[in-house]
């Protein structure tokens, strides 16, 4: 499978556009959008744009969607993947969005995530591809601690604008896509064994 992953379009039609444009290069089987689809909303302008791309998709909320985004979502050819494992050519996906806190819990409660899982966060777990000013972390710790628990194949972020690119944690394979400084994702194949190319 071969996956295009983006997040942090943030209401700008240019990031938009850059999407189009890479799934005419690449041919890719999915686009995953890791949440902050809108500056603020409306959950309108999320359905508009994701009815724009014509390939299958998968989408979470981020903290800068507004809450209808999520109706945004439900409401447009994508499918929203929040607290949910949704299995595309054999591969789960699990995702969590803009409350992520509260939604790992129910994940974590209800065991979503397994080994051979790739999670769809907003946010990056903590100490991989989150770092901000001066260099500090910003990531999730209780993401951090779920990945250590389950051992997914790979998660695939955004949120974190300044540090776009790959890490491991472990075996887990972790992508920040963020479009929001630079860059324009990632194009991830999932075989026998997993390759991450990030699209300048």
């Amino acid at each position: 499978m071969k996956i295009l992953a983006v997040a942090d379009i943030h209401g700008a039609q240019f990031r938009l556009n850059l999407v189009l444009k890479n799934i005419d290069r690449f041919s890719p089987d999915i686009v995953v959008i890791c949440g902050d689809i809108t500056q603020f909303g409306p959950g309108d302008l999320a359905k508009n744009f994701l009815n724009q791309i014509p390939i299958d998709t998968l989408a979470i909320t981020g903290n800068i969607d507004s809450a209808d985004v999520a109706k945004g979502i439900d409401d447009s050819k994508a499918t929203r993947i929040e607290m949910k494992k949704v299995v595309k050519k054999g591969i789960p996906f699990v995702g969590m969005g803009r409350d992520i806190s509260n939604q790992l819990k129910i994940i974590d409660e209800k065991k979503l995530i397994d080994e051979n899982c790739v999670v769809v966060s907003h946010e990056p777990p903590y100490g991989t591809q989150d770092k901000v000013f001066l260099g500090m972390h910003a990531g999730n710790k209780s993401l951090r601690e779920i990945v250590e628990k389950y051992k997914p194949r790979l998660i695939l972020s955004g949120h974190i604008h300044e540090d776009p690119g790959k890490d491991k944690i472990g075996k887990t394979i972790v992508v920040n896509c963020s479009m929001g400084k630079r860059g324009e994702g990632a194009l991830i194949e999932i075989n026998e064994k997993i390759s991450v190319k990030m699209i300048d």
